[in-house]
């Protein structure tokens, strides 16, 4: 256990502080969240690198239940606007988490004879897209609106022109592009960090 405990320490901490930064903007289509939380990718990719996808689950896990606590929690504190986490966001949360870093998991598996760098990028890129199209439209697609009747999420049903420059769609599709851009942006700069942390974890474990 104490092996796998930074790893479960670092999920956990990029969950909590994500679902506190997804609540403030950066610029007009991102929130702080969406820089912090692609990280647990890298965490996850670590943790199956050198210790295997049974450890990754569990470390993924801890980071699931880290995040429903806090999800639980949100739904609880009432801000300006109504509860800090509505649960058609708790839901979004939980099961895009869950779902994208166990296919995380399988890619990277599936792949981990190859290059060092295939694995863990194209198991990132394919986890980052499908956590992507599963929290944006569960949370704010008007057509799981019978999720949560009393939240009124009309303001991201608004059209507007894809991230201002692009064809007409509604306003969660913009946040939604705008956020899979920098999960597929820092899929690649993790690359670095990967390489170094596995190498240095490795050469203990020898």
């Amino acid at each position: 256990m104490t092996r796998i405990l930074p790893g479960i320490l670092a999920m956990a901490a990029i969950v909590v502080a994500s679902n506190i930064l997804v609540q403030f903007l950066f610029g007009q289509w991102l929130t702080w969240g969406a820089f912090t939380y692609p990280l647990a990718f890298l965490v996850t990719d670590v943790m199956n690198r050198v210790y295997g996808t049974a450890v990754a689950r569990k470390v993924v896990f801890a980071g699931f239940l880290t995040g429903v606590a806090c999800s639980l929690i949100g739904t609880q504190i009432q801000g300006d606007f109504g509860p800090l986490v509505t649960w058609r966001i708790a839901i979004g949360s939980g099961l895009a988490f869950l779902t994208a870093q166990l296919l995380d998991i399988a890619v990277f598996d599936r792949l981990r004879e190859g290059p060092w760098w295939r694995a863990p990028l194209a198991s990132t890129l394919i986890g980052s897209s499908v956590d992507t199209a599963l929290f944006f439209t569960i949370a704010f697609s008007a057509s799981l609106s019978f999720l949560e009747p009393g939240n009124d999420v009309s303001w991201a049903g608004e059209t507007l022109p894809l991230l201002g420059v692009g064809p007409v769609v509604p306003l969660w599709v913009s946040l939604a592009v705008a956020d899979w851009g920098v999960k597929l942006a820092l899929a690649l700069i993790a690359l670095v960090p990967f390489r170094l942390i596995v190498g240095r974890m490795t050469r203990r474990l020898a």
